[in-house]
């Protein structure tokens, strides 16, 4: 009869590749590295208790299953979610035992932080005596998530979300695994790491959806991004389509006060407002329009579409229809720019590209020593106090350079903004030249 740990029992892919070995671990040897904190502990077989701290899917709990099988300790697995002190209590008794045989144990906790501080101070007793080596694993900052005095007795690693490159290894791996290649195009198969988004595990349970497909799904070669996103994200929420003559209308405004058409933008408004739409949902869309299409270069039209709301919610109606009104007329002749709105589309579109890459250590609040100690702030310069009140400092993830997302029309007040940035890249130019030539020097 099988047992739960026989090979006929099927097994989740991500378990299937999960590192057996410490060398197989990917995108941690910081950490791992034979000079670094955790590769000296399994070098010398001298463990101490430690936190490591990162983000979902990076190794967290194979480190530590690895680390007490490298140093042959007993490996105690814990959930902060689902465990309760009972279930402590029978691990320290364990562990007392075990100990008087010579042998060790590892108590890992998964999202330690989820304990309450009554609940982490009954672990102090255990780590001070060496009953236990704790070993938490968080994605919170261990500052704020984790009882200063049981935090003093812990070192804390901090490990990295997965690069490109760690996942591409992943994939690798799960290609000899499978004994195919991944069955998507290269346009594909970046995707997919973007959505990953430097969590290991959530890249394997896409893969295994992609390599459970059926043959007769594959029959036209590999999956293009548009097919590989139908197997492995969810479609969005679909709305309620059902008053076409609504939608229709609400765009005939939108288009002509884009076009500039105050007389056009009043009619399909009072079409609107006649057939009994209901005024909130046109204010909203007018308030939109506001920053959308007039933008920055009339940032007035966003005081103006608020303003006009507001009267139109004190007066009611036939009163307040005179604010709508001149709303409209606001919005049509008004310059207009689409600046804000394409630069928060780039914004957007670079966020699910690059994900949770940090920002720059220095310009990061270090509240804690620990945050000091890891480098928070170190660096920083505050703007008001430079001779320009402008430092030049990158504000952008190190990974990822500076980038120009926001371009200003030459229409409105965004002549004036035009300006503005040009004076503050011409800046920026001149303190890059002149730390180029501090350090050459």
């Amino acid at each position: 009869m099988p047992s739960l740990f026989d090979s006929t029992i099927a097994q989740p892919l991500a378990d299937k590749l999960r590192p057996k070995t410490i060398d197989e671990v990917v995108g941690q040897d910081h950490l791992l590295s034979a000079d670094a904190p955790l590769g000296r502990m399994l070098i010398t077989g001298k463990v101490s208790s430690f936190i490591l701290w990162g983000p979902p899917g990076c190794g967290k709990t194979t480190i530590a299953r690895l680390l007490a099988h490298h140093t042959n300790m007993a490996f105690e697995p814990v959930s902060a979610v689902f465990s309760g002190v009972a279930d402590l209590r029978k691990i320290f008794e364990t562990a007392k035992k075990r100990r008087q045989t010579g042998k060790a144990t590892i108590l890992f906790v998964d999202e330690i932080h989820r304990f309450n501080r009554l609940q982490q101070d009954g672990f102090l007793p255990y780590v001070e005596d060496g009953t236990v080596v704790l070993v938490g694993a968080t994605t919170e900052n261990p500052s704020f998530e984790i009882n200063a005095a049981l935090l003093s007795r812990c070192k804390v690693f901090v490990l990295k979300r997965l690069t490109e490159d760690a996942l591409d290894l992943i994939i690798s791996r799960c290609e000899r695994l499978m004994g195919r290649v991944l069955p998507v195009t290269d346009q594909a198969r970046e995707q997919l790491k973007a959505m990953a988004d430097g969590d290991g595990r959530y890249l394997s349970n896409m893969l295994e959806s992609l390599y459970d497909l059926p043959d007769r799904d594959l029959a036209s070669g590999p999956l293009s991004v548009e097919k590989m996103m139908t197997v492995v994200a969810r479609r969005p929420a679909v709305y309620d389509k059902d008053r076409d003559g609504h939608y229709n209308l609400i765009s005939a405004v939108h288009k002509s006060l884009r076009g500039s058409d105050p007389d056009a933008g009043l009619y399909w408004v009072a079409r609107m407002m006649t057939a009994g739409e209901d005024p909130k949902y046109i204010f909203r869309r007018l308030t939109r329009f506001a920053v959308e299409d007039v933008g920055l270069a009339d940032p007035n039209a966003l005081l103006q579409a608020v303003s006009a709301w507001d009267a139109y919610e004190r007066l009611g109606s036939p009163e307040g229809d005179l604010a709508l009104a001149q709303l409209v007329i606001y919005l049509a002749t008004a310059p207009k720019s689409v600046g804000a709105y394409k630069a928060w589309n780039t914004a957007v579109h670079l966020a699910n590209q690059t994900g949770s890459l940090m920002p720059p250590m220095n310009i990061l609040n270090a509240p804690t020593r620990l945050m000091k100690e890891i480098g928070y702030a170190k660096g920083y310069e505050y703007d008001p106090d430079t001779r320009n009140g402008f430092s030049g400092a990158n504000y952008f993830p190190d990974e990822m350079g500076r980038q120009k997302i926001y371009h200003p029309v030459e229409r409105g007040f965004e002549r004036e903004i035009i300006k503005r940035i040009a004076y503050w890249d011409k800046l920026r130019k001149e303190i890059e030249n002149d730390r180029r030539s501090s350090g050459n020097g």
